[in-house]
């Protein structure tokens, strides 16, 4: 099966869809428990990310374009050479502590 592929530029991205004025009226309480029932958050471990290691994993790595925040991107690179393998530390903790606590 053939996949699509839509390609646009950055300015033909679409607009934001998120209701801000109904976020803006939201208690505080009813923010914490729409975030309590997302399924896209992932309550993890405090402290994952201090078990972020810089490995030479064993499979090979895929090349990919992704969109990051510019701050977070720059900060990355401030770090010095080995930035991506850092981003890929980080990306591979993350991984780890939600398999972890999906074993539970």
């Amino acid at each position: 099966m053939k996949q699509r592929t839509t390609r646009r530029k950055l300015g033909e991205i679409g607009e934001d869809r998120t209701d801000w004025a109904r976020v803006d009226a939201q208690t505080e309480a009813e923010l914490a428990e729409a975030i309590r029932i997302d399924p896209d958050d992932e309550e993890l471990e405090p402290g994952w990310v201090d078990r972020a290691m810089v490995l030479h994993p064993s499979q090979p790595k895929e090349r990919v374009t992704m969109w990051l925040d510019a701050d977070v991107l720059n900060w990355f690179r401030d770090q010095g050479r080995g930035y991506q393998t850092r981003v890929n530390a980080v990306l591979r903790a993350y991984y780890e502590a939600v398999q972890a606590k999906a074993k539970q």
